[in-house]
């Protein structure tokens, strides 16, 4: 049975019983107690004129005696029936307000309302399961890119939240445990048009739980999550879940990367964050002795990046079962100056604030600054509301956890391939990285460019594989074409595959065959436009060879002409 049904008849059975017995009792009185015509005989309603005349009665439309005037005992009896029915009305509508009131009503109404959206969707769409920093920077970024999304959260004030969000589509939401299997199966889990789960709530168990559930449930359905220890990260990767983000590791090998190769790490930071935003400006973290206040997972996994380039560090931790065993360490919150400064702050190159409280963090970062203006600082900031805060404060750099595991399931979502060429690209060096950055500059307008993946063949690009039946294609002559045909269509190509073969950053020689794949990046949105191009025969034909020849048979007979260096029968 429907719930809302279901909690509204259970609510509201004393007040039907008591507006029930009302009528039943108004009814009985008028169809027992005679009337006296004009001629003195006596007559009785009927049920239909008994409930006709209680009808309009109780609703206040009007009186009328019916079917003929009343007699004294009958008018008295209706005086009664009207405070009856009135004092049973006022019960039931107070009961009825009451359960509107009632917090398991409305509920019950909000569950019904998203089980019935979401069965309905004819869209593509994702299950973002949490939707606290990370799971609203991804709804947005979802959103904006003209995908849908449904949400699942325990938090009745996120929920809220999104619902005043400006969003340009409906996004379903549903107070619940996502870990709770019932709650994932009526968010769309089985749901055909169902394109994966990103499970990024803010605990480890739920996230894992979730991914076993879909990979019960539903297996060939891909599953994100987010996991903060390695422990969590090597359970879900044990029985296949598609892609885990650990935030902390993923920073420990950026700022890694980032000593010991700049350019290869604005690299990565320009084609895994969120498109449309701002470019980042280069960074170059000093090499030499780093101070790292707190040592939980981000400490850790910052100090072995550290170690394998053969750099000191020195921990300040607090709680003495953190403590560093392989390395210098002190006991302390770092916010003090003594502290810092029984740390070597004085010679030090850089420091991490890396703690669990963004209070702690801003002021170690204040200290250490005032005690070393030269200190290249790393702050850690934990919660979104205080970005506004950490940006006065002036970090060299700032690690977000909640934003960096939107962009690195953004960036699997939107391209697959972008992992593999990353991971490609860390055998290049900072020359090469420096060209691609400047090739991608003058292309994106400052701003974070969206990559995109074409996959060479009949489905996603009818109009290139029919022509390449007809002729040779290369790189160049494609993007040419592209670029002829909007004039702020640039792109550059970042990786070539064929059959599992990676070509990184291919020339405008290098040819195109059918079930090659394309990693291309550009402007926001080009990506839709020249998926678009690469559906059009005609256009694309025509920008290629610069022929434009008709496709019906009837036409192309009545052309009198085939290819281009070819004569027609003139006879």
């Amino acid at each position: 049975m429907n719930k809302v049904l279901f909690l509204f008849l259970r609510r509201m059975r004393t007040p039907l019983l008591v507006l029930i017995g009302a009528y039943t009792l108004a009814g009985l009185g008028l169809l027992l107690i005679p009337g006296v015509d004009e001629h003195g005989e006596t007559w009785r309603m009927d049920i239909l004129h008994v409930l006709y005349f209680l009808s309009y009665t109780a609703t206040t439309t009007g009186f009328g005696e019916v079917p003929r005037d009343f007699s004294e005992a009958q008018r008295l009896w209706v005086m009664f029936s009207i405070y009856l029915t009135i004092i049973a009305w006022l019960y039931a509508i107070g009961k009825i307000l009451a359960l509107v009131q009632e917090p398991a009503f409305r509920q019950a109404v909000r569950y019904q309302g998203f089980e019935r959206h979401v069965r309905r969707m004819q869209e593509p769409f994702y299950i973002v399961c949490g939707y606290g920093d990370t799971g609203s920077m991804l709804v947005k970024a979802l959103v904006h890119r003209g995908q849908r999304a449904v949400v699942i959260d325990l938090n009745l004030d996120r929920i809220n939240d999104l619902e005043l969000t400006d969003l340009s589509s409906h996004v379903p939401a549903m107070v619940g445990d996502a870990s709770v299997s019932r709650h994932l199966r009526t968010a769309g889990l089985r749901h055909p048009l169902c394109q994966g789960v990103l499970a990024v709530t803010d605990n480890d168990d739920a996230n894992l739980k979730i991914a076993i559930t879909v990979k019960l449930l539903n297996p060939t359905l891909p599953v994100v999550c987010r996991a903060h220890t390695r422990a969590t990260r090597d359970n879900m990767a044990s029985f296949g879940t598609d892609h885990i983000v650990n935030p902390f590791d993923a920073f420990g090998e950026r700022l890694t990367l980032a000593l010991q190769s700049p350019g290869l790490y604005l690299l990565r930071e320009w084609l895994t964050s969120v498109p449309d935003t701002p470019l980042q400006r280069p960074v170059e973290p000093p090499r030499g002795t780093w101070i790292l206040v707190g040592f939980g997972r981000l400490g850790g996994a910052v100090k072995q990046g550290m170690k394998s380039l053969g750099m000191g560090t020195v921990v300040i931790e607090e709680l003495a079962e953190r403590a560093d065993p392989d390395g210098p360490s002190l006991h302390g919150r770092g916010t003090e100056a003594d502290t810092l400064q029984q740390a070597g702050v004085a010679n030090a190159v850089g420091l991490l604030a890396g703690t669990d409280e963004d209070t702690n963090n801003l002021s170690c970062l204040m200290t250490a600054r005032a005690l070393n203006p030269d200190l290249f600082i790393v702050a850690r900031q934990n919660h979104h509301d205080n970005r506004d805060i950490f940006r006065a404060a002036k970090p060299d750099l700032i690690m977000r956890p909640s934003e960096m595991i939107a962009e690195a399931i953004l960036a699997h979502l939107s391209a697959p391939l972008l992992a593999r060429f990353l991971e490609l690209s860390r055998e290049k060096d900072d020359d090469w990285a420096n060209e691609l950055l400047s090739r991608i500059t003058g292309v994106t307008d400052e701003v974070v460019p969206e990559v995109w993946l074409v996959n060479v063949n009949d489905k996603s690009a009818p109009a290139l594989v029919r022509l390449l039946q007809e002729q040779s294609v290369t790189l160049g002559a494609l993007l040419d074409a592209t670029h002829a045909w909007r004039d702020s269509f640039n792109c550059v190509p970042l990786m070539r595959v064929r059959e599992g073969e990676a070509l990184l950053t291919p020339g405008p020689e290098t040819d195109i065959q059918t079930g090659d794949r394309l990693l291309l990046c550009g402007q926001p949105r080009v990506a839709d436009r020249f998926h678009h191009l690469l559906r059009d025969v005609q256009a694309l034909r025509y920008l290629v060879t610069g022929y434009n020849r008709p496709d019906g048979w009837v036409w192309r007979a009545g052309s009198g002409r085939g290819r281009p260096g070819t004569t027609g029968n003139t006879n």
